[in-house]
């Protein structure tokens, strides 16, 4: 299939797009009736940010989604911005900026092509089935020449995929890395099955850690579905602004974007409440994928000893083992996570840079972090808390 076959359109809001035309590319598996593997690049998620006003006018975020078409048919769709600042992408690039524009240069706006504010690795170049080469290259091209006939500094695609990281580099974007902590299900039947391939060690503190947890005087509940009502949104958004006011100055998400959740992704959504007499004190809220659980946010109105663990991690870790999923994907960072059994793994992005001087030094820069990152990964994998050898 030739180029001049696919046109490439941008629009000027996910919700411009058919949702069935965008999930085919998306989430051609839910065929089956069957969850996605990846609930962030969805029509709904997208569009839910949009409608919520998490992103758009005033967010540094404006909708720019692209599509390739052949034949009058959507074959491959991407969640395209304009940013105009480098807040909630997870991919450090202020250093980048600042170089740029202490040169003189405007670093900003620039082209993201992302999920917003949400550091979960998955596809980024959306394609039908049998249309991942032409549609990956289609998009890859388009955004490209966008970013190049808008004379913006940059494209970046964040937490991108290994094989479109192989397209991108072939294209002459540059192959950044980053670092994450995720459990893996080994087919364990329970948390102490999980427990038993831990250091004696290990083992000792993370029960300890959980019985503690238990002495907040209250009870945990996990909600999924229709056990989530808009009462525990309530709960949960007193959490998130005191984790976002602390963390971000301001939080990235509305109000808004939680009703939206309630009425449109309750079934992707598994909220996990530590309550006293009924009234919730903490909460951590994950969504879940055909394979895998993510934990997104985590908020207290008190804290307790060790909640902060049970909720996010272990809590995480019990779902996924009930539920049969393959690993837990907690969030960025966190170096804390090792000695709880979530182990480092890569992360992936693509950059494109306008300035052939400035991208000369860009590429340095990730050449040698790549190094590090692979380094400690390494490091930090024999840190880890299981049996050795086992």
């Amino acid at each position: 299939m030739s180029d001049t076959q696919v046109q490439i359109k941008m629009h000027g809001s996910v919700g411009d797009i058919d949702p069935a035309s965008w999930d085919a590319c998306a989430c051609p598996e839910t065929a089956d009736g069957k969850r996605p593997f990846d609930p962030f690049t969805t029509h709904r998620f997208l569009h839910t940010l949009e409608r919520s006003g998490s992103v758009g006018p005033g967010t540094g975020w404006t909708a720019r989604p692209i599509s390739a078409s052949q034949d009058g048919q959507i074959v491959a769709v991407a969640p395209m911005y304009v940013k105009g600042h480098s807040q909630g992408e997870y991919v450090f690039d202020h250093a980048w900026a600042h170089a740029w524009e202490q040169a003189g240069g405007d670093y900003y706006p620039k082209l993201q092509i992302a999920v917003p504010f949400t550091p979960v690795s998955g596809r980024r170049l959306l394609t039908r089935p049998g249309f991942e080469t032409t549609g990956r290259q289609a998009l890859l091209s388009g955004a490209v020449q966008l970013a190049t006939d808008n004379q913006l500094s940059s494209l970046h695609l964040t937490f991108c995929t290994q094989s479109e990281v192989a397209v991108g580099v072939g294209m002459g974007l540059l192959h950044r890395t980053g670092q994450q902590f995720h459990w893996t299900n080994e087919a364990y039947t329970d948390f102490d099955a999980f427990l038993a391939t831990l250091s004696s060690r290990k083992r000792k503190a993370i029960r300890r850690e959980r019985r503690g947890a238990a002495q907040f005087g209250g009870e945990i509940v996990t909600l999924t579905g229709e056990q989530i009502e808009a009462r525990h949104w309530d709960a949960f958004w007193r959490f998130y602004q005191s984790t976002g006011a602390r963390k971000w100055g301001t939080p990235y998400l509305t109000r808004a974007f939680f009703d939206l959740v309630h009425q449109e992704m309750r079934e992707d959504a598994v909220l996990m409440l530590a309550e006293i007499d009924g009234h919730p004190v903490a909460g951590a809220l994950n969504f879940a994928g055909r394979d895998a659980l993510f934990g997104r946010y985590w908020g207290c109105t008190e804290h307790h000893p060790f909640l902060h663990f049970e909720l996010c991690y272990y809590r995480a870790i019990d779902h996924a083992i009930a539920h049969g999923l393959s690993r837990v994907e907690a969030g960025a960072q966190g170096q804390h996570k090792i000695a709880r059994g979530y182990l480092p793994v890569e992360t992936h992005s693509l950059h494109w840079i306008a300035d052939p001087g400035f991208r000369g030094a860009v590429e340095r820069f990730v050449i040698e972090e790549r190094e590090a990152v692979t380094e400690e990964n390494a490091y930090l994998a024999k840190l880890g808390p299981f049996k050795r050898g086992g």
